[in-house]
């Protein structure tokens, strides 16, 4: 069962769709021109990019996204993102983000 919708970053929400200690699955959902900070944790991260356009910084590189794209984010490796047209993000975290609860 879905957890509530909640803000994650100014214009970005965050709503954890499934969750068990190994595995978390969540639906972040951006305005245009609102960023992922610049961030690192020690969970592997899957992201799938449901609509919407992002620019990715990862590990000193820029990935640009849209609907259908994916990548891998390594753990602790910094990362973070801006929204170039509002859309959705499905995030896989791999173990389950206990903050996110």
């Amino acid at each position: 069962m879905p957890h509530p919708v909640v803000p994650a970053d100014p214009g970005v929400t965050r709503q954890v769709l499934a969750e068990t200690p190994d595995m978390m699955t969540v639906a972040f959902r951006f305005e245009e021109g609102a960023e992922g900070r610049l961030h690192d944790h020690r969970h592997v991260q899957a992201t799938y990019v449901e609509a919407g356009r992002f620019t990715f910084h990862m590990a000193g590189k820029d990935y640009d996204l849209g609907p259908g794209d994916s990548l891998i984010i390594p753990s602790h490796v910094t990362h973070g993102c801006i929204c170039r047209a509002a859309g959705t993000l499905i995030d896989t975290f791999t173990p389950r983000r206990d903050d996110f609860l």
